[in-house]
């Protein structure tokens, strides 16, 4: 079973040096598939413990377990200048994704624009989630992306395909409709998936796997000079670098691990609003 003392002790032992499964196989006592779906379940709520396989496909395979320094996000000056400013934004307006995909190596990475007087307000996003394999990352404003076309189905598929997902969302009045459906989904499935964690951020967009993210962003004529901007636009910045999309993931951690759960977030509201029909 893990438990808070099994995770304590798998955590304190990998944060010395990387360890091979089986070193922490000998160390819990248990056997090598154990040790290795107890490190994996570590790395997927907790985002402190990775893995990389050598040789994989070989006789001599060896998976290696080693600490994932999310405390130290960037290894570049312009990377901690980005964080610095994703984390003291609260609103989509604080912080533009094209400050990151300006970055990005032309090959890995892909911008799409839509007329939104023209086209609807997505890119076909259920058939971009469904691409998903194993975790979907998201970063959200009020989780209004639920009511989008398919989309409730995409999430629905992916969750029966045992897809865990991640969401960081503000969790107020706005947006409990939105985690409810969301919720309703889960329950619907019957399988413990979706943890929401309340957070104000400025990011709009997704984390498939380690391999994609997507991040979306307004422009609005209104916000310009007269002239500048015709229309009303969508941009859609695609990235598919491996580094940068690591470096997303840690941000990601790094905010979900300091965020409160929306249960308790929202159970504080009812109890807010009971007091206040009462006063």
């Amino acid at each position: 079973m893990l438990d808070q003392q099994t995770i304590k002790k798998i955590s304190e032992f990998v944060y010395q040096k990387p360890r091979t499964i089986q070193e922490v196989a000998t160390l819990l006592k248990k056997n090598w598939r154990t040790a290795n779906s107890y490190i994996e379940k570590i790395a997927a709520e907790q985002g402190t413990l990775s893995m990389r396989a050598f040789r994989e496909g070989t006789r001599g395979a060896l998976k290696i377990v080693y600490w994932s320094n999310i405390e130290k996000i960037s290894s570049t000056t312009f990377q901690e200048r980005l964080f610095k400013k994703i984390e003291i934004g609260a609103q989509k307006t604080d912080f533009s994704p094209f400050d990151i995909y300006q970055y990005v190596d032309e090959p890995k990475k892909e911008i799409i624009i839509a007329d939104l007087e023209k086209e609807p307000k997505t890119e076909n996003l259920n058939k971009f989630l469904r691409q998903t394999k194993k975790e979907l990352f998201a970063f959200s404003g009020n989780l209004s992306w639920i009511n989008k076309k398919n989309v409730a189905e995409a999430i629905e598929e992916l969750l029966e395909h045992n897809v865990t997902i991640k969401i960081l969302s503000r969790v107020d009045i706005a947006s409990i409709k939105n985690i409810q459906k969301i919720l309703a989904i889960e329950e619907k499935v019957g399988k413990k998936l979706i943890e929401i964690r309340h957070c104000s951020q400025p990011l709009r967009g997704f984390i498939l796997d380690d391999s994609t993210a997507q991040f979306n962003e307004e422009k609005k004529p209104e916000i310009y000079k007269p002239g500048e901007l015709e229309k009303e636009l969508l941009i859609t910045y695609r990235i598919r670098d491996e580094e940068w999309v690591g470096w997303l993931q840690k941000i990601f951690w790094n905010l979900f691990r300091t965020s409160i759960s929306a249960e308790k977030r929202l159970k504080d509201i009812e109890k807010m609003n009971k007091a206040i029909k009462k006063s």
